[in-house]
């Protein structure tokens, strides 16, 4: 069986509290199939301790939302 889990880095999008969280170049083990990311226990915790604390964003982007109706 050909294994199909590639070590590589992402880009974590995630919505907390009302905002929009973005976080790149973080490690994940990809499906190549599939596309679905899995994250080892740390990198949840450190994404986490990202949004919790706070930390000062490298960037800001400005996003539009649209209303599917």
């Amino acid at each position: 069986m050909q294994e199909t889990m590639i070590d590589t880095q992402v880009t974590y999008r995630v919505e907390h509290a009302g905002k929009l969280y973005v976080i790149e170049h973080v490690p994940a083990r990809v499906c190549q199939e599939t596309g679905e990311e899995y994250f080892a226990p740390e990198t949840v915790e450190h994404i986490q301790s990202i949004i919790a604390g706070h930390a000062r964003p490298v960037r800001v982007i400005e996003t539009p939302v649209y209303d599917y109706a």
